[in-house]
């Protein structure tokens, strides 16, 4: 599997950091979608189910935060992977959904490359 047939939705409500890290995945090879809340991520994973990794940061408006969003995307769509992101909280992996994982804030991009390609085999 190549990068280029894997979709990824990065969920993030801040633009500079939104536009950094969907510029460096689209720069290796990934398909990404954009949202900016939980409310706007759950819809996408709705209408396209070629989703395969969400990266949410935590700290969002909307009705969720991003550990509630990853909950949510473990309980409906088991499948895809998960990464959560936060430059405010500390998050233990009991606060993460079996098999996620958890990048503080600020975070390098290659790092997560090299766990989204590790994640997804």
């Amino acid at each position: 599997m190549t990068s280029a047939d894997v979709t990824i939705l990065v969920v993030e409500d801040e633009p500079l950091v939104a536009m950094s890290i969907v510029a460096h995945l689209r720069d290796e090879g990934f398909v990404v979608l954009e949202a900016a809340n939980a409310d706007e991520a759950i819809a996408i994973l709705e209408q396209n189910a070629r989703v395969r990794l969400i990266f949410t940061d935590i700290d969002m408006p909307g009705s969720m935060d991003g550990l509630k969003l990853a909950a949510a995307v473990r309980d409906r769509w088991p499948p895809v992977h998960i990464i959560v992101t936060s430059g405010h909280r500390a998050v233990t992996a009991d606060d993460l959904p079996d098999g996620s994982m958890f990048f503080a804030k600020p975070y390098h991009h290659a790092e997560i490359t090299n766990s989204m390609r590790q994640m997804l085999g």
